[in-house]
């Protein structure tokens, strides 16, 4: 029998080396069990697709394999962005889908992102997958399988829900993620002029990594800015689920800003509804979403998490630090980088000044995500140690909804434990540099407490 590697099963999807975890065998049989979940909830069909990465093809063909062996139909939509899989379980006459991508990470890797019956699946229930091959516990049946394209039914949707106010020019940078195959049409047919950046769909990456939430992967996008007539940077990660903001004056506008804008255009129309936003993100989000009427909520760390969140709770806007934005507002409550590009074009392009406009959110003193590193495994032990003994003076709360995170008058600091890497991320904020450091001290003398010799990043 196939031999599955626990250490694939991540929390939001099931990620691996495609030469040694990942492999097709390993895939075909995940597809099985998958679509032997899919049948539980009461599910005939699924909608699968790929993005650009070369191990892409051989993945795929092993799902749809393992997905028709279970007795479910399976709708292969090709080489697509991730939301567009999403999308195709609203349009497709299926709740159910699955993404191969290996999103930001390097090219070596691929995985698998579900949504089943209409959730997001993650924790255990991506867990159970495993032991339901460990157990046998698989469904057996002769699904169908055929083909279908989207791209022009996503791009049309996106233009027929969302107006510009006037033709802009934009540098989109898709880091020759799958995104490149999408974005610069979309945006040309919402009416902008577009500069194309690495739009060619090359899974081997060869110019910088794509993953906007790092800055060193924006550096190319903030010279085409200095140097051209661009008003505003677009930059997309692998799979196109979400989007990084760059200013005319080489700002880059983190995705917890980009919400605040986002949350005073959704609330204006919905009157006292709800923002979640997860633990990484500003404090001050959560003063401009009370500041128009919104009630505020701060939640877990995770696209499948927070999705999950917003379905419960009947949201308008959801979003996180890492870039993921969901819009139920108008959309469907899923995280699409290219959607919350056209959205934010769309509130843009009622000023002359875009960057003016996105330089005028508030701001304070930050850090980006730091990472701690430590040995596998060890990163939830640590913080949960932290939980129990850190002590924060002049802390107004200490929230523990995900990891550590303590509120100061001027300032927060964060420690959590991803789910994803064997690392602890810490971010920063404060009013002033001062008050960063003396936060950032705190933290120093928690974590030492609990991990002497800690090699801090900060």
């Amino acid at each position: 029998m196939t031999t599955l590697p626990a250490s694939i099963f991540k929390a939001y999807d099931i990620r691996g080396v495609v030469t040694d975890t990942l492999t097709p065998d390993n895939v075909r049989i995940i597809g099985r069990a998958i679509g032997s979940l899919a049948r539980e909830r009461g599910e005939r069909a699924v909608v699968i697709g790929r993005d650009g990465r070369l191990s892409g093809p051989a993945l795929s063909s092993a799902l749809a394999e393992g997905l028709r062996a279970a007795g479910v139909d399976v709708i292969d939509i090709g080489v697509v962005v991730t939301p567009m899989v999403y999308f195709g379980t609203f349009t497709l006459g299926t709740a159910s889908g699955v993404m191969v991508t290996g999103s930001h990470n390097p090219p070596e890797y691929n995985g698998l992102k579900m949504v089943i019956a209409g959730e997001a699946i993650y924790g255990d229930t991506i867990l159970d997958l495993r032991q339901r091959v460990l157990d046998g516990r698989l469904a057996s049946g002769a699904g169908s399988y055929t083909t279908a394209d989207l791209g022009q039914r996503y791009l049309e949707r996106i233009v027929g829900d969302v107006k510009l106010a006037r033709p802009i020019k934009i540098a989109v940078d898709c880091g020759n993620g799958v995104a490149g195959a999408y974005a610069p049409a979309l945006f040309r047919a919402l009416g902008c002029e577009v500069v194309e950046m690495f739009c060619e769909v090359d899974g081997n990456f060869p110019n910088h990594h794509p993953d906007p939430a790092h800055p060193e992967n924006l550096e190319d996008l903030i010279e085409v800015l200095r140097t051209t007539d661009c008003e505003l940077g677009l930059a997309f990660d692998g799979d196109g689920d979400r989007l990084g903001v760059v200013t005319k004056d080489g700002q880059i506008i983190y995705p917890d800003r980009q919400m605040m804008l986002f949350a005073q255009d959704v609330l204006a129309r919905h009157v006292g509804g709800e923002v979640i936003f997860d633990v990484k993100c500003t404090r001050l989000l959560g003063d401009v979403v009370r500041a128009h009427g919104g009630r505020a909520t701060m939640w877990r760390t995770g696209h499948s998490l927070v999705k999950a969140k917003l379905k419960e709770t009947g949201a308008p806007l959801a979003g996180e630090m890492s870039g993921h934005i969901f819009f139920k507002d108008r959309w469907y409550g899923f995280d699409d980088g290219l959607y919350a590009g056209a959205r934010l074009l769309e509130i843009l392009t009622r000023s002359a000044d875009p960057s003016a406009v996105l330089n005028a959110l508030p701001n304070s003193t930050s850090t980006p995500e730091l990472q701690l590193k430590v040995g596998e495994g060890e990163n939830h032990a640590l913080v949960e140690r932290l939980r129990a003994s850190a002590r924060f003076d002049g802390a107004t709360e200490v929230i523990t909804i995900d990891g550590v995170r303590a509120e100061f008058p001027d300032g927060f600091g964060l420690a959590r434990a991803s789910n994803t890497t064997p690392v602890v991320v810490l971010r920063f904020e404060a009013d002033t540099p001062q008050a960063l450091a003396r936060i950032q001290a705190q933290f120093a003398v928690a974590i030492r407490a609990v991990l002497p010799g800690a090699d801090l990043p900060f």
